[in-house]
């Protein structure tokens, strides 16, 4: 019998591969171990980088690891970013869950998080892994965020119901015989008292 982590773990990977199936903007492109313990994920999301000149400018595809210690899901996941990124809640170890981690959130629920991270849609600038980015992120919340799109797939459509099971017409009584008896005042019902019809 395998243990609640290998069963979480099979979860995680079932519900990512469903959830993610022909969505471009967040793709699964590697993963480690059965059932996986890491992954890689590509987000075509923009957000934010610096040049090699200084300047910030606009990012369209993003690299995240996720490890799945022996912790988890007590504990949380450790997110990298593997490409360039200038924002608050970032650093080139470390993406800062922290203020959303929960061991109930599925593993898909948390990259999509990450996707709207990188986009801008979500940061925090209280307790930034990269100041500069906080302070840039706080006196420019005016052009955030970065890429306004919805980053989780739409919901499938649940699928139709299925049609209702063909009665043969022989199989169904004519309504005239389906008729009750007429009921005869002076019949007895089965546990022998008289049946009154008071008029």
């Amino acid at each position: 019998m395998s243990s609640p982590r290998i069963r979480r773990l099979a979860l995680d990977y079932e519900t990512l591969v469903r959830r993610f199936d022909g969505w471009p903007v967040i793709r699964l492109v590697a993963q480690h171990g059965q059932p996986p313990e890491y992954y890689r994920f590509a987000l075509s999301v923009k957000g934010l980088a610096v040049a090699p000149g200084g300047d910030i400018v606009e990012r369209e595809e993003h690299l995240v690891e996720v490890n799945l210690s022996l912790g988890y899901p007590r504990r949380a996941p450790q997110c990298k970013i593997l490409t360039p990124i200038f924002h608050p809640n970032f650093d080139h170890t470390t993406v800062c869950i922290g203020d959303f981690w929960a061991a109930s959130e599925g593993l898909d629920d948390l990259i999509i998080r990450i996707g709207r991270m990188i986009a801008y849609q979500e940061y925090n600038v209280k307790s930034p892994l990269n100041g500069l980015a906080a302070r840039w992120a706080a006196e420019h919340a005016h052009l955030l965020p970065v890429d306004a799109r919805e980053i989780a797939p739409p919901l499938r459509a649940a699928p139709p119901p299925p049609p209702p099971l063909a009665v043969p017409a022989s199989s169904v009584a004519p309504a005239a015989s389906r008729m009750p008896e007429p009921v005869d005042p002076a019949a007895e019902d089965p546990w022998g008292a008289k049946i009154v019809i008071e008029s």
